[in-house]
């Protein structure tokens, strides 16, 4: 009898075992939002990071728009500017990938990601948590750089929906970046590496029709620069906002908004699952 009153039942909860079914969603999701909070409070007491982020995308639009755009003609005319400006915020959302890589070596150097391992806490929480609050800081650094443009000549002339729809293709171009980041920042073994990767963003971003039309480019640097998935976001973006200026003159031109949707989608399917299994093997 005392044996048997003694046995744990079948239906009691294990002390410090993870829950299960629907709780278990509940779990990932509050410790993700944990993350999230602590990465937006580390990012808000360091404001110097929104600026420098935005110095560079204000000096591109400053020289090109400025100083070389008289002499860059927009093939089927238009104002270079409302050309240049969808460049520049898909380019910042690329900008961005080398922010997330440096913060997650960060956490890693400095033991934080030892001690989220060694917490009773999702193992997708620290991932999902770090996408968060980078997405969070992209919408903040898109609407200010947005806000920039409208005061050197900018604007859309599309409706609230494709002008929306937009904003959205930039911000998911964003979010497969984000996984991109996360992943290479869970692989990289110290901060130095990163110059390395910085360095790759702007092939990335000189290689796509975000300053210059693909048909002025040699034909084969065109091909290269047309199959870029910045130039399927930035050629979507621009159609949506109005002021494409171009005509559509290959599969991917025609297919902008598709593209812009497909590319990012295929980002995150692969670098989503490599990022959680990747943390998980850091843990194991």
């Amino acid at each position: 009898m005392t044996t048997a009153s003694a046995t744990t039942r079948p239906d009691t909860p294990v002390p410090g075992s993870p829950p299960t079914g629907p709780a278990r969603l509940g779990w990932a999701l509050a410790d993700g939002w944990t993350v999230t909070r602590r990465d937006l409070t580390h990012w808000l007491r360091q404001p110097w990071q929104v600026v420098f982020g935005l110095l560079f995308p204000i000096l591109m639009v400053l020289v090109f728009g400025y100083l070389f755009g008289g002499a860059i003609t927009v093939p089927g005319g238009g104002d270079y500017r409302e050309y240049l400006m969808p460049g520049m915020f898909a380019m910042t959302m690329v900008f961005g990938l080398s922010e997330t890589v440096m913060a997650v070596v960060h956490d890693t150097s400095r033991g934080v990601t030892d001690r989220f391992r060694s917490m009773p806490m999702a193992p997708s929480a620290v991932v999902v948590g770090r996408c968060a609050a980078d997405m969070l800081k992209s919408t903040v650094t898109l609407a200010l750089l947005v806000g920039c443009g409208l005061l050197v000549g900018w604007q859309w002339h599309g409706g609230p929906g494709p002008t929306l729809a937009a904003f959205g293709l930039l911000l998911l171009l964003r979010f497969a970046l984000v996984w991109v980041g996360v992943y290479l920042g869970l692989v990289m073994k110290g901060e130095g590496t990163i110059a390395v990767l910085q360095t790759l963003e702007f092939p990335l971003g000189f290689l796509s029709n975000a300053f210059v039309a693909t048909a002025t480019m040699p034909v084969w640097l065109g091909v290269v620069a047309d199959w870029n998935p910045l130039s399927a976001t930035v050629g979507a973006t621009r159609d949506l906002f109005g002021h494409s200026g171009l005509a559509a003159d290959g599969w991917i031109a025609q297919n902008a908004v598709t593209m812009a949707v497909v590319w990012p989608l295929l980002v995150v399917a692969v670098f989503a699952p490599l990022s959680v299994r990747r943390f998980r093997a850091l843990s194991g």
